[in-house]
């Protein structure tokens, strides 16, 4: 146990270090803003209603969509039709100032003195539609016909797992590939400590032009890369749709496990074997395990108009945030530890969510690998008048443990697909 005196020590140092860290802030806010205005990360989502002409107030949504919908003339009738534009005219830095603002501080802060990693995921969410919105600016319009929303979370790799929660962030992004419809925004986060900024996380998202009343697909400018550098992340981005394609088309849900796989899977059931009965109906967990049924964690949400976004449809970033804490919750729970994120991958958005939905959550521990836990959450939407379930979105997180974890164990040929799909994702973070 640690003396008083040294715990006062600690404590004296702690307060030094934040009061240090929040000066600096200060200092480099008032210098920036001699020069070149930041965009505070508040002002976000307040210039993308600006952009697309959307209500602040709930009860004028319905006349804010009927006037968009005039819009529609206004888009182009094909790509060519659109002048291309240069990734720096995307490009957008935001300023999320937690050591010089303590009360915007509390909106991120966790019990345990951290950084709210859902409320990151919610920032980097606005951020990617504001700077698809950057990329298709018109000029001679007032406001933009394009209704863009988040199809995809590629990837977020985490490259600090320590964020301090008094200390500003500082987000970065541009544009990097384009396709006909769609958009591959690449952003990264750091954070200003001992003196400069450190990187914290890569993310890249994918997004979709749809029409003003987000019923079908609308093209997008085209992206003309200018040198070397701009080439190569245009070619990252080719490179990555293609790999989307190749895992879309090898899913489990389409094809049959590898023949690697099956035997994996074979080995799992002959390792659950009663060797007293050897029979396929008697089952034994094996020492250190858990049987995948039993590391589950459920949520519901009641989506109320407060957490709509632009096009008054559940905001994207706060399904993210949601399923992210209920699959850290999971993950905490399995570990018996507080675990840390290594990756988020392959977030994928099939559907809207409308206002008023019954949004249920359910999170599975899928995969894990010494200290590592690879969990899943699945979320879909429940009409209870109809009784049907509608799925909206898929999330795949990698967490870390401070010690080894219990092996997961599928019993069913289900929960097998589920074991094999957490280990590729899995292989792809540690590939990565």
């Amino acid at each position: 146990m640690l003396s008083p005196r040294l715990v006062m020590l600690r404590s004296a140092a702690s307060m030094m270090s934040r009061s240090l860290c929040a000066a600096a802030s200060h200092g480099r806010a008032a210098d920036m803003a001699d020069g070149n205005p930041l965009l505070h990360v508040s002002n976000v989502r307040n210039r993308l209603r600006e952009i697309v002409g959307a209500s602040t107030n709930w009860s004028d949504h319905q006349q804010a969509m009927a006037e968009r919908t005039a819009l529609s003339s206004m888009l182009a009738k094909s790509q060519s039709d659109l002048p291309a534009k240069r990734m720096q005219d995307s490009f957008l830095e935001v300023h999320l100032p937690l050591g010089s603002e303590p009360q915007l501080r509390e909106k991120y802060l966790t019990y345990h003195n951290t950084v709210r990693f859902g409320r990151i995921l919610e920032d980097l969410d606005s951020l990617a539609v504001l700077i698809s919105y950057s990329h298709t600016y018109n000029p001679a319009l007032r406001r933009s016909p394009l209704s863009i929303v988040t199809a995809l979370v590629d990837k977020i790799d985490m490259r600090q797992h320590v964020i301090y929660p008094d200390c500003d962030i500082k987000f970065t992004g541009h544009v990097t590939w384009v396709g006909k419809t769609s958009i591959e925004a690449k952003m990264h986060m750091s954070q200003f400590r001992d003196g400069s900024y450190a990187p914290v996380l890569d993310a890249t998202f994918v997004m979709v032009a749809r029409d003003p009343e987000n019923k079908r697909a609308a093209f997008v400018n085209p992206l003309k890369p200018d040198g070397a550098a701009e080439e190569k992340l245009l070619q990252e981005g080719e490179t990555n749709r293609h790999r989307r394609v190749e895992l879309s088309t090898a899913s489990l849900l389409k094809v049959a496990p590898t023949d690697a796989e099956r035997k994996i899977v074979h080995d799992l059931f002959l390792n659950t074997l009663d060797t007293n009965t050897v029979s396929f109906r008697s089952r034994i967990l094996p020492p250190n395990s858990v049987w995948m049924e039993d590391a589950k964690l459920k949520g519901l949400e009641i989506c109320h108009p407060q957490q709509r976004n632009i096009f008054n449809r559940i905001f994207g970033g706060f399904l993210m945030r949601k399923a992210y804490e209920l699959g850290w919750a999971n993950a905490c729970s399995y570990g018996g530890c507080r675990p840390t994120l290594v990756a988020v991958d392959d977030i994928l958005f099939q559907k809207p969510v409308e206002i008023g939905s019954l949004l249920m959550l359910s999170s599975q521990v899928c995969f894990t690998q010494g200290k590592f836990i690879q969990v899943r959450v699945h979320s879909e939407v429940f009409d209870p008048l109809t009784r049907q379930h509608s799925t909206t979105n898929i999330f795949h997180y990698t967490f870390a443990s401070d010690r080894d974890v219990p092996n997961i164990v599928p019993k069913t040929y289900g929960e097998s697909m589920l074991y094999l799909d957490g280990k590729r994702h899995f292989n792809q973070t540690v590939e990565s």
